[in-house]
């Protein structure tokens, strides 16, 4: 029998089910390894994760979006890879998207979404999301439960998004039925392929290229607006199309890790005793439930870099042209840095060090969106229930329950959840 650190990642669907005993079997191997048959690092270790997180010198994000797997057009030589990674990244699949940005572009395109996410915008678009959040928890009690993901979740957080950046509401249903038709990112049928169809950013690139050239000629009140008309740190325009990139981007790429977050959440919440009942009593926790469910099980299992300097990653040497695959799902259970990793604890001291977002200069752009719309909809769902619970007809009895995963080596997302509700 093939040993379990042996298995290949990026295509062995027991990993996808549970990835968690794979990246324990890696971790006895220590906190960097190569994947065995791959040209890969894996890093498990939560201060070697950070050591390659918070070094952009060294390390490039251009193969964020494809994978650490996927073959690069150039050749790995030299003692500095920046030119052929830029000469190239037009050719490299998400080449162009804000996260696998290096350098100056990076810093440029980051700095106008930072003002974005504003304490008083997102307080401001609050009050939609609790209207439409309450709305969509109500109609699922009165019918005694929902599926969890396409009839909550997806919708939730596409029209959270939408309402927040100015999507027409003729487009909404049009961009929704498009993301959910479209594989996960990092689906693992297509962990190498060369020649991948437009994904459901490109088609609504067109959309949003009439957005934003409207919003240049007539400005409104919306996020859209705002990043129309920004400027860079130097005070030049961004051209037409970094605009459409980046407000694609936020729409299409975050509301899908969200819809993934709030389905991990609730898996927690119906299987922790005792936990939804605390939660009820004392909504103020709803935010350490949160962060502890995204150390556990954030949506994003992975992501990875190459290394175009020779470097260090811990204490391993890494050499130029070295693709790393660093685990958050690993480092956020390394024991060195967590006590008892593997179990769910409210209140876990620190729990805000944890890496789901990612850290150092491409931490998650859109965590405080990502965290008050969590929080909102299960404050809706916990307002209106008194109890919570797993479908048994679908997903089975307590202890034996059964439930799919995506099948994406990035994305940690249940393809569906079926609840029963009982009302308050």
């Amino acid at each position: 029998m093939q040993n379990l650190a042996e298995r290949d990642y990026f295509t062995d669907y027991s990993i996808l089910k549970d990835p968690y005993e794979y990246f324990e079997a890696l971790r006895a191997k220590g906190p960097v390894h190569e994947l065995a048959g791959r040209d890969v690092l894996v890093v498990t270790g939560f201060n070697e994760a950070l050591d390659v997180l918070r070094n952009d010198k060294d390390f490039s994000s251009i193969n964020c979006v494809q994978g650490a797997a996927a073959p690069l057009p150039f050749a790995m030589t030299g003692e500095d890879l920046t030119l052929e990674i830029e000469a190239h990244r037009q050719q490299i699949p998400g080449g162009t998207s804000l996260v696998a940005y290096d350098d100056t572009q990076h810093a440029y395109s980051r700095s106008i979404l930072s003002r974005l996410f504003t304490p008083s915008r997102l307080k401001s678009n609050e009050e939609f999301m609790s209207a439409y959040g309450d709305q969509l928890v109500k109609d699922a009690v009165a019918k005694g439960g929902c599926e969890l993901i396409k009839d909550i979740a997806t919708p939730f957080v596409t029209l959270v998004i939408a309402d927040l950046l100015g999507v027409p509401a003729d487009d909404r249903e049009l961009f929704m039925r498009v993301i959910a038709e479209a594989p996960p990112p990092g689906n693992m049928d297509d962990a190498e392929a060369k020649d991948r169809k437009p994904g459901p950013l490109e088609f609504m690139a067109k959309y949003f290229a009439q957005y934003v050239a409207d919003r240049r000629a007539n400005p409104r009140n919306d996020v859209l607006t705002d990043l129309s008309l920004a400027k860079y740190p130097d005070g030049s325009t961004p051209d037409l199309m970094e605009i459409v990139r980046l407000s694609t981007f936020l729409f299409g790429a975050g509301q899908d890790t969200s819809a993934k977050l709030l389905g991990n959440a609730m898996r927690f919440l119906v299987e922790v005793p005792g936990l939804q009942d605390k939660l009820r009593n004392e909504p103020a926790l709803i935010p350490q439930f949160l962060e502890e469910t995204l150390r556990l099980e954030g949506s994003t299992k992975m992501t990875s870099r190459l290394a175009r300097k020779k470097t260090r990653i811990g204490d391993v040497e890494v050499p130029v042209g070295k693709r790393i695959l660093i685990a958050f799902a690993a480092a956020n259970r390394d024991p060195r840095r967590w006590e008892q990793p593997q179990d769910f604890k409210l209140g876990r001291a620190r729990i805000n060090e944890h890496v789901a977002f990612g850290r150092g200069p491409h931490v998650c752009a859109g965590a405080p969106l990502a965290r008050v719309e969590v929080r909102v909809i299960f404050e809706r769902f916990l307002a209106h229930t008194s109890n919570i619970d797993l479908s048994v007809e679908k997903h089975g009895p307590p202890g034996s329950r059964s439930l799919n995963y995506e099948p994406s080596f990035i994305i940690r997302g249940l393809d569906e959840m079926h609840l029963r509700l009982t009302p308050k």
